[in-house]
């Protein structure tokens, strides 16, 4: 998997005439980094994901994949989808096989690759899922966070530049979301950018390199730290502010953390940033 940057500029979309989800909306996927989209429901977070996808056609606007247009023909969609890949919320929607091995071969197999390439793009899939125990399951009998997975590992045997991942936490325990957030730092290590809506915003603050809020019909992207410290921006989107950055902000206003340090981004970053003795400044 090589790095690409993948674009989406002044994208017009939706699903009724005249009635536009996006309309202007712009974006940048950084090559190698990881972006999350947030956005309250209804905002166009999928919306937005499946037209970088190439799901759905927008009405206006175009997207690129290293400055090159994607183009909704048949060629081109299956070139698009060799470079990018979308995993929906609902693993049911994406998944069909008798067993997991099965459905993680069938894009490699579409692609009609020889079948030793095959299994190789499957094992290396599972691997990097921590699923390759689960090969044999049958796909209905496996735990929701399981299927969520298995999904993945789907799109990644198709080995793509970039991931977009609709709301995969969604739906989760605290320890089905751990071991998924574990996978997508293996995705990363092997070369995979990706990119995840969720509606948590202390997720996105401490996993994202970049965010992007869809708010308005429009995109803004910048720093987590800025634009989830952007109490107007996060009010029109119908979010709220990340415990982290409101502890942390409270903390810097009672000495406890120096003013020009960046607001800690999670539980380890809030207990190196204070000091040795509680109560005593730094």
């Amino acid at each position: 998997m090589s790095h690409r940057t993948l674009t989406a500029a002044d994208l017009v979309a939706g699903y009724e005439r005249g009635h536009p989800v996006l309309d202007g909306a712009s974006l940048t996927v950084p090559a190698g980094r990881r972006l999350a989209v947030l956005g309250a429901n209804g905002s166009g977070k999928t919306t937005l994901l499946r037209c970088l996808s190439g799901a759905l056609r927008p009405t206006g606007g175009r997207v690129a994949v290293d400055g090159v247009p994607l183009v909704h023909s048949r060629s081109g969609l299956r070139a698009h989808r060799q470079e990018v890949q979308l995993v929906l919320q609902d693993p049911d929607d994406q998944l069909f096989s008798a067993s997991v091995a099965q459905d993680v071969s069938f894009g490699p197999l579409n692609l009609g690759l020889p079948e030793d390439d095959v299994r190789t793009r499957v094992a290396e899939a599972l691997e990097l899922l921590a699923v390759d125990a689960l090969a044999g399951r049958p796909t209905h009998q496996l735990s929701y966070g399981e299927r969520k997975r298995v999904a993945i590992a789907g799109a990644v045997a198709m080995r793509p530049c970039v991931l977009l991942l609709d709301e995969p936490t969604a739906g989760l325990d605290p320890s089905a979301v751990a071991e998924t957030l574990a996978a997508l730092a293996r995705l990363r290590e092997h070369g995979s950018t990706v990119v995840m809506s969720t509606h948590d915003v202390d997720l996105a603050l401490r996993w994202a390199d970049d965010v992007a809020v869809v708010v308005d019909r429009r995109v803004v992207q910048g720093a987590p730290g800025d634009l989830l410290g952007d109490d107007a921006l996060l009010a029109r989107a119908r979010l709220e502010r990340p415990w982290a950055l409101t502890l942390g902000a409270r903390l810097r206003a009672l000495g406890l953390l120096p003013d020009d340090a960046a607001l800690p981004r999670d539980v380890p970053g809030l207990l190196s940033a204070l000091p040795d003795r509680p109560g005593v400044p730094t």
